[in-house]
């Protein structure tokens, strides 16, 4: 058996011993189906825009320059038309069966969701969700950007207050309550499986020490900071190696 097959072999044995797996996971979980990730060598930030696009994303310049904000983010980040991966779809799988407790996600797209999980946490929000501004009216994506330009609100008469995608943008805080829910649910794990992220993304990644479960898996293409606190890693395609689970 070689050793890619020993630690299938292992995360099979510790999946069968645990009650409540938790999922924390990163762009790399979406990457397999088409979405770009931020920091690799094609990555988002790696691409030439007026202005970078770490600077773009955040809330004082959304708020300064919304129509360069809107810009970029209809061309790099409204993803809409593709389909959750194996990875997704196990998850779901996994939680159906009473296995998974909990999928605390870094990932803006939705696709947990729509491969079946209902126990998704998402840190930074959902370009699935809009509301405005000035009147908190809900939008979806199709409603909020089927006009060209800056997106502004039709439901209320007179409004045409700015909607703005439920994301998380730097300078803003992570909602509480989403917080609050993916500690309860780490906390509460007795297996933990981290997949398709650096963890250096701040504060989501430190969210993991609320994790003092049985076993605590790494799944990831490159090395991490967290590797050597792991007792398993695996590096590789975490839709080619989660799928392998049987649940």
């Amino acid at each position: 058996m070689d050793t890619q097959e020993q630690a299938i072999a292992a995360l099979q044995r510790m999946t069968d011993e645990s009650r409540a797996v938790v999922f924390f996971g990163g762009a790399g979980v979406s990457t397999e189906s088409g979405i770009p990730d931020f920091r690799s060598i094609d990555g988002l930030y790696n691409q030439q825009w007026k202005y970078p696009p770490e600077t773009i994303i955040s809330r004082s310049f959304f708020d300064e320059n919304p129509e360069e904000f809107f810009r970029f983010y209809r061309a790099k980040l409204l993803i809409q038309g593709v389909k959750p991966n194996a990875a997704h779809y196990k998850l779901a799988e996994m939680e159906r069966k009473g296995k998974l407790t909990g999928v605390v996600t870094q990932n803006i797209d939705g696709l947990h969701q729509l491969a079946g999980s209902t126990s998704v946490y998402e840190l930074h929000g959902s370009i699935q969700r809009n509301y405005c501004m000035n009147c908190g009216a809900p939008y979806t994506i199709t409603e909020a950007f089927s006009q060209p330009g800056i997106p502004r609100c039709t439901k209320t008469s007179g409004c045409s207050g700015i909607i703005k995608p439920d994301v998380v943008l730097y300078e803003e805080s992570l909602d509480q309550t989403v917080v609050e829910g993916a500690i309860r649910v780490l906390s509460r794990a007795d297996m933990l499986i981290i997949g398709g992220t650096s963890l250096s993304v701040y504060p989501a990644a430190g969210l993991i020490r609320y994790f003092t479960g049985r076993h605590f898996v790494l799944i990831n293409k490159t090395q991490t900071a967290s590797d050597a606190g792991a007792d398993l890693v695996i590096h590789g395609n975490i839709g080619e190696i989660l799928p392998r689970i049987s649940v």
